[in-house]
């Protein structure tokens, strides 16, 4: 089975930097290590399953090509586009989170 490799952007970066903080400073070692196996297996999928992903949020934010996928057992969601020779992750979004102000926000950078 073919994979693609997973690129995210550096606000993709932070996001997760701020996520594992949380969990760092509000939760326990544990949740935060929890929280980057989720998604180094959310990336694993999507590397190898791309289409799979929901383009629900594609079609609201007339973003074509934009999907998601959740995390396992954390309440975030990858946002990426799947590219030729690439996935590109945009973003990783705790699911409460303004998801139009998530779009200014990545069109600004």
């Amino acid at each position: 089975m073919k994979r693609k490799p997973v690129v995210p952007r550096e606000r993709a970066h932070r996001d997760v930097e701020e996520a594992i903080d949380w969990y760092l400073g509000e939760a326990t070692e544990a949740a935060a290590l929890g929280y980057i196996d989720a998604l180094e297996r959310a990336y694993t999928h999507i590397s190898r399953h791309p289409a799979t992903g929901a383009p629900r949020y594609a079609h609201a934010l007339n973003l074509p090509g934009l999907r998601t996928w959740p995390l396992t057992r954390y309440p975030y969601i990858v946002f990426y586009v799947e590219h030729p020779g690439h996935i590109d992750v945009w973003r990783v979004l705790h699911g409460e989170r303004d998801i139009p102000a998530w779009m200014r926000d990545t069109e600004s950078e």
